[in-house]
């Protein structure tokens, strides 16, 4: 058990599968009380409910990242219960890619509201708490493509590159409150992200590339490592992918 890690209480967007469920689970191993945000009730509940009934804190609020107020009613809801808020990790993506010439309009504006928006919204939620306590600390998640953009994945891309400038922005305003900040850009991972790709072209070469994926606690080992760090530390950015992959 991480003593930097333990009975830090951890907000997790996106905490229902994949990346959020991984590190929730790695957390609470590690004796943090995790907090978890998703849309699907059913198997955030799921899993806040084997979390407690190992030992666990763990609280389930349904939150769609795309409505300001659920953020922020999350994150009060983490304050309310355990008295305070320690880090929160901006987890919930979606990854939909496709030709610019496709005209996935609606598409796009679904990734810009969740993968953009919803880190802003976690944002606002707990700067006001972290600055009152002069601690704290923000993950966001971006992704090999928030450093290398290449054709059907231009929007997503252009949200991913948003995250590591709205991170570095935010590293560099939260000094006076003693705040870390942590931007996180994974490769290949196991999660349900290619699932999201709906046109058929490109799912076929997404699914392709996923071949190589790593299993979804590599992320989760990335959380732990940046959280670890001694309080005058501050990791800003992490950059990993599977050994075998180019891109």
């Amino acid at each position: 058990m991480t003593q930097a890690i333990k009975d830090k209480v951890i907000v997790i967007t996106g905490a229902s599968s994949g990346l959020g469920e991984a590190t929730a689970r790695l957390l609470s191993a590690q004796g943090a009380i995790v907090v978890l945000g998703a849309r699907r009730v059913e198997r955030l509940q799921a899993l806040a409910d084997e979390l407690t009934g190992s030992g666990s804190k763990a609280l389930a609020v349904t939150t769609d990242v795309t409505h300001c107020d659920q953020v922020k009613k999350l994150v009060d809801a983490a304050v309310q219960t355990y008295g305070r808020i320690d880090v929160i990790i901006n987890n919930a993506g979606l990854m939909p890619q496709s030709p610019l010439d496709r005209l996935k309009v609606d598409e796009w504006n679904r990734t810009i509201d969740v993968n953009i928006k919803g880190v802003l919204y976690g944002i606002a939620a707990v700067l006001p708490y972290m600055q009152q306590q002069k601690a704290g600390h923000i993950i966001n998640v971006s992704s090999v493509a928030g450093h290398k953009v290449g054709p059907s994945f231009a929007v997503y891309a252009a949200t991913k590159h948003a995250i590591r400038a709205l991170s570095e922005g935010l590293r560099q305003e939260v000094k006076p409150y003693n705040i870390r900040t942590t931007v996180i850009s994974p490769g290949a991972v196991a999660t349900e992200l290619p699932d999201s790709v709906t046109d058929p072209d490109t799912a076929e070469k997404v699914r392709k590339a996923y071949e190589i994926a790593i299993p979804a606690d590599s992320f989760a080992r990335a959380v732990v490592y940046a959280m670890s760090q001694p309080q005058d530390v501050d990791v800003n950015e992490i950059l990993f992918r599977p050994t075998r992959q180019e891109l």
